[in-house]
């Protein structure tokens, strides 16, 4: 007989250093079909699952009850947008959008697919699925349970089939394919070496259209159905549509430091991925202990296993590895025929699937997916068709899946072995071990392109094709450096002369620059010390621009002003700065829109926001950028922005300079989704925030945020610190908390440490575990 019971056990506690449970953790037992043998789930003060079985499949079937027990509305969500499955539920507004997602999902060989991920992968996913549905039907028998969104929509829990976890692809970070638009529509407006200016090339090439292809036959709305089926869900109550780009590149920052360089004489392994912030976290921490497998860390909720963390014996931590896995291909249709498109020496059908999507209260809809053979049609116009080409349709490549075959592995052999056919997103791996061995392994599928390089659209009619994929035998990798760490934050990190051009466009390197420079002091490093520079906020850019701006002189009274209070500055971003407030209100909404319209007016339009690159570059150096008498220029536009700078930070922040604050204007709020249709009240259940922000892009600590209200577009919601082999001194963040059920105490509890800059223990020994128990869940037969 299937029952749930709550009983109270008795749990004595005591922990130096650590703050141990100050009552009994409640118990909750479920009768589960399929468990074979019983399960104890501890979920610790901080919110993190900590899964003992007596067997793997137990732990990953657990790991998906407990999954759904915290974060079920955010993965069902997930689940009906990337299948195309949102109408059914909200509506025909959604319709729209689920079209799109259908025309990106994983349609190949199954057998393929699995047999990517290694032997264990299926099972795995099949038994994740059976927790989260174990769960769902928990709540069929306890509807009192439900999470509230569901409630307010009106309509239940799905059940998961294992393929789902696979065959959605469209949350993926593959790149490049709003570049290449946006480099069309540059070259067409003001010439192909313009777009340089948004986005600089490393290693540094001239831009030639494929072909001969006019870059102005792309037209703008080229990618409504990609952004469609790449968006989250937006609840607000009208018509879908594709949202804005924001301006916050999703990167992240990680490091490894070898023993001879800290102060345990342990490697040390730290990470903190950027991504878009919302409420719950996009990343969840859990601990998954069974006859061969002790591995805990951070995955996205939706995901078994483990992406980012430890095993026991080897640590890994992930950043972008900015490879291009995308391309645009462009098609002359048939005048005679316009479902044909022309291929070689003939014409070939564009290939119609029709599927019919469910929609609430209406009747269904049947529904054209229109593909070439390189991929899903995204429009027609003016005798032309458009069509991306992505390896994310190419087996292996679901996100972040194939970290169950390298959270297996015990040394650097077999994890760089394991990331040899690596999928997606593109990564750098950092790796450390017990042994003190450090490495850097970066891995993704590399398409072998013929005849071109990816950075523009380029005829699909058969000249232009891929030729294969390159494998992590064909990238570098680093084992045990010589200088003593490794470290990437996205920036250029081929070495020279690498032969294949596997992608140019990368970040800017000041996060890189300033984490090197930290690591590279004569010193040892701690945790506390790895944790201090993750919270780093000093810019790079803005030490070198406040130094061109000792050379320049004001011309009017606001600009004076302006200079007087950001020379001597030390280019700390933190959230009380003065200077920080006036540097990013100058830079975002003056200085980078000011130097386009001098450099670029063409393409003042197209190009939001220069590269940061170019701007110290081009203030630096006029000579390179302004033409005849440059340094007059520079110095106009410098005067000219500022002084409108400064007018605009007396209109939000008052006249009295000292009482600016940077914080004041750029915040943090960890929006839920359903947040635009709420009440006030019921919103401030839901979000979690605002709170004063600091930092920028470019700082180690980092934000992006938008330039019409500075709100925070992502950072590091989640941080970890590893001294490899001391386990329990292991350092965590995950805000706003690990929870997505509102009524939670972990919804929000660790809001006010990321805010404060703080961790918690990612505790890994079973005593610490139940030392510090919050609450006990019992999973038996």
């Amino acid at each position: 007989m299937r029952r749930f019971l709550l009983v109270v056990l008795v749990l004595v506690t005591a922990s130096a250093g650590l703050t141990p449970a100050v009552a009994a953790p409640p118990t909750a037992v479920h009768h589960i079909p399929g468990v074979r043998g019983p399960v104890r789930v501890v979920t610790d003060t901080w919110g993190v699952p900590h899964v003992y079985a007596t067997n793997q499949d137990d732990a990953f079937l657990a790991q998906g009850f407990i999954a759904a027990r915290d974060r079920l509305f955010q993965i069902d969500l997930w689940r009906r947008r990337g299948l195309g499955q949102l109408a059914e539920v909200l509506g025909p507004n959604y319709v729209e959008q689920d079209r799109a997602a259908r025309m990106f999902l994983y349609r190949g060989d199954m057998d393929r697919e699995w047999a990517a991920y290694g032997e264990r992968a299926r099972g795995i996913a099949t038994r994740f699925t059976q927790g989260i549905n174990a769960y769902i039907e928990h709540l069929e028998r306890t509807p009192a349970a439900l999470p509230e969104e569901f409630r307010r929509l009106g309509y239940r829990p799905a059940r998961w089939a294992p393929a789902d976890v696979v065959r959605i692809r469209s949350h993926g970070l593959t790149g490049n394919l709003t570049d290449e638009v946006t480099r069309a529509r540059v070259a067409c407006a003001a010439g192909l070496e313009t777009d340089k200016l948004r986005q600089p090339l490393q290693p540094d090439r001239p831009i030639q259209p494929p072909g001969g292809l006019d870059p102005c036959t792309i037209p703008a709305n080229v990618l409504r159905t990609f952004e469609l089926a790449t968006q989250q869900v937006a609840f607000t109550g009208g018509q879908v549509r594709a949202t804005a780009r924001e301006e916050f590149s999703e990167g992240s920052n990680n490091w490894v430091v070898a023993p001879s360089r800290t102060g345990t004489g342990r490697a040390q392994l730290a990470n903190d991925p950027h991504r878009a912030y919302s409420a719950p976290s996009l990343r969840y921490l859990s601990h998954l202990s069974a006859p061969g497998l002790d591995v805990i860390g951070a995955n996205e909720p939706a995901l078994p296993g483990i992406s980012i963390g430890h095993n026991g014996r080897i640590a890994f931590g992930l950043t972008i590895f900015r490879m291009d896995q995308e391309d645009l291909y462009v098609y002359q249709l048939d005048p005679a025929d316009p479902t044909r498109y022309r291929y070689r020496d003939g014409w070939e059908p564009i290939r119609v699937l029709r599927e019919r999507i469910s929609v609430a209260g209406k009747e269904p809809v049947e529904v054209e997916l229109p593909f070439t053979r390189h991929g899903p049609v995204l429009a027609t116009a003016d005798g032309r068709a458009f069509a991306v080409r992505s390896a994310w349709l190419e087996p292996g490549m679901a996100p972040y899946f194939g970290s169950v075959r390298y959270m297996y592995e015990r040394d650097f052999a077999g994890f760089k072995a394991a990331m040899r056919n690596w999928g997606a997103p593109t990564e750098n791996q950092v790796y450390a071990d017990t042994s003190g061995n450090i490495g850097w392994v970066p891995g993704g599928l590399a398409p072998k392109r013929s005849g071109y390089d990816g950075l523009l659209p380029a005829p699909g009619d058969g000249r232009f094709e891929w030729t294969g994929f390159h494998t992590g035998d064909d990238l570098p990798h680093a084992y045990n450096p010589p200088q003593g760490f490794v470290a990437t934050a996205n920036q250029f990190n081929l070495p020279p002369g690498f032969p294949h051009p596997i992608g140019f466009e990368w970040s800017a390197p000041y996060r890189h620059q300033r984490i090197t420079d930290v690591l590279s002091a004569d010193r040892r490093f701690s945790v506390a010390d790895a944790m201090r520079l993750q919270n780093d906020q000093l810019s790079l850019p803005a030490r070198q621009l406040t130094a061109v701006l000792a050379t320049v002189p004001g011309t009017d009274p606001l600009s004076a002003k302006a200079l007087t209070l950001l020379r001597g500055w030390n280019a700390v971003e933190n959230k009380e700065s003065p200077q920080a407030a006036l540097f990013e209100l100058w830079l975002a909404r003056h200085l980078n829109p000011g130097l386009v319209r001098a450099l670029a007016p063409a393409a003042a339009a197209l190009i939001a926001v220069p590269d940061s690159r170019n701007v110290l570059d081009a203030l630096t150096h006029p000579e390179k950028w302004f033409g005849a008498d440059p340094v007059t220029k520079r110095n106009q536009l410098v005067n000219e922005t500022l002084a409108a700078a400064w007018k605009e930070a007396e209109t939000l922040l008052g006249n009295d300079p000292a009482s600016w604050q940077w914080g004041r204007l750029q915040h943090t709020l960890f929006q839920h989704p359903l947040s635009p249709t709420l009440s006030p009240a019921d919103r401030a259940r839901f979000d979690v925030g605002p709170f004063p922000r600091g930092g920028s892009k470019d700082t180690v600590n980092a934000s992006g945020y938008r330039r019409t209200d500075f709100r925070q577009t992502g950072g590091a919601s989640f941080r970890m610190v590893l001294d490899v082999g001391n386990w329990d001194a292991a350092r965590a963040i995950n805000t706003p908390g690990q929870s997505g059920v509102q009524a939670d105490p972990h919804y929000r509890d660790l809001a006010g440490k990321w805010r404060a800059g703080q961790y918690f223990p990612l505790l890994y020994s079973r005593a610490a575990v139940e030392r510090n128990a919050d609450r006990i869940t019992l999973l038996l037969p």
